[in-house]
């Protein structure tokens, strides 16, 4: 059997390009390559309402760090789960929701890899995106690049074709439906390893036309960036943007390693990076955005509490930061709700709140005349 139709259990921490090497800096050689990780105790995840606490509402903004599984709410599990003949724990929608809650990243992907298993058909794929799109619509977001992971579904028995027809059948027309300029990347599972990656590469490639660039996620811990610097190159050389999750379950020394090794054009979580001011500089000068998610980081206890949370000393550092929800109904809430955790949970005002929705589009992979467009929305909705 091919190596790419593994099922794992492993997705939570891993990751524009620039124009030539150029932008690599020498900051990467002085980057310290070991940290220790805090063991943090157990608990529950934050719940905040859905809309921040301002008469704007949340800013115009693009969603950049947004699992479309990680999208799938009770509601569809139960329903699919029916319509599929696959058998749940319960099917309570309270006694389901009471399960989104999670010691470490570990328990959050044993359960996202559980529920996982009602998605069957084309239909239930372009339900899946069209729900995201209809809670992204209500969060003020104009633009969302969603990360999908194909290796799970084939994993499960479905077909690339079924995953595919069903994602592109409900954003090809997010523009109309929505008002939501949408694209897809691809991620890797770190857990299957090179070969399965460079396989899916290449099992993806006759949808390029729905792919705008391949990411890196599942489990960080033995699975590091260096597997995986080979299936990139081919990416780059297909034309693909590359972003990668790093800095969450690892240290900011995996930051460090997905910068030089992947060359990528954005970060994904990153908070870790934080811990090496060397890290932070590279990130910094090499104008590489990070794609937080601060729900996503209590719920899984990356950091202690949100006023622990180190977005404000990221935009003070200089780095270009924007806030996405990760994998919403799991972690507490939407964009919207992230924002307004912000707000009421850390303190952060107007002009951080702008600089963060600005930092959005600035890191989105889009043209220029579209990010002036958004950010223009974004200005206008502070006021200026």
């Amino acid at each position: 059997m091919s190596t790419i139709l593994g099922h794992v259990r492993g997705r939570g921490t891993t990751g524009a390009r620039a124009a030539g090497d150029t932008r690599r800096s020498s900051a990467r050689n002085t980057a310290a390559l070991a940290c220790r990780r805090v063991r943090r105790a157990p608990r529950n995840r934050i719940t905040v309402p859905d809309t921040i606490s301002s008469e704007r509402g949340a800013p115009p903004s693009a969603e950049l760090h947004i699992h479309i599984e990680g999208t799938i709410e009770p509601e569809h599990i139960v329903e699919m789960a029916r319509r599929n003949g696959v058998s749940l724990p319960t099917e309570d929608l309270e006694a389901l929701r009471a399960r989104y809650s999670f010691t470490d990243l570990g328990s959050f992907l044993d359960l996202h890899y559980s529920n996982l298993t009602v998605l069957k058909t084309e239909r239930d794929f372009f339900e899946l995106a069209t729900g995201y799109l209809d809670r992204a619509k209500l969060a003020n977001v104009r633009r969302a690049e969603i990360f999908f992971d194909p290796q799970t579904h084939l994993g499960n028995g479905t077909a690339l074709e079924v995953v595919m027809a069903g994602l592109t059948r409900a954003l090809g027309r997010s523009e109309e439906t929505h008002g939501i300029s949408t694209d897809l990347i691809m991620c890797f599972l770190r857990d299957l390893g090179a070969e399965a990656a460079d396989e899916m590469l290449t099992a993806i490639l006759p949808y390029r036309e729905h792919i705008i660039g391949v990411g890196l996620d599942s489990n960080e811990v033995g699975f590091g960036p260096e597997l995986f610097v080979d299936v990139y190159a081919r990416a780059a050389a297909e034309g693909l943007h590359l972003v990668a999750h790093a800095g969450e379950e690892g240290g900011p020394e995996t930051v460090a390693q997905t910068l030089e090794l992947l060359k990528v054009e954005r970060i994904d979580h990153g908070i870790r990076a934080m811990e090496d001011p060397a890290v932070v500089t590279m990130l910094r000068v090499e104008g590489i955005p990070v794609t937080v998610c601060p729900l996503s980081n209590v719920a899984l206890r990356a950091v202690d509490t949100m006023k622990d949370h180190p977005l404000p000393a990221m935009l003070e550092a200089g780095l270009i930061a924007t806030v996405s929800s990760d994998d919403p109904p799991y972690f507490g809430g939407y964009v919207d709700a992230n924002y307004r955790a912000l707000v009421e949970e850390l303190g952060m005002d107007d002009a951080q709140l702008e600089t963060l929705a600005l930092n959005s589009f600035d890191a989105a992979f889009i043209s220029e005349t579209d990010r002036d467009r958004w950010k223009a929305e974004v200005r206008a909705h502070f006021g200026h």
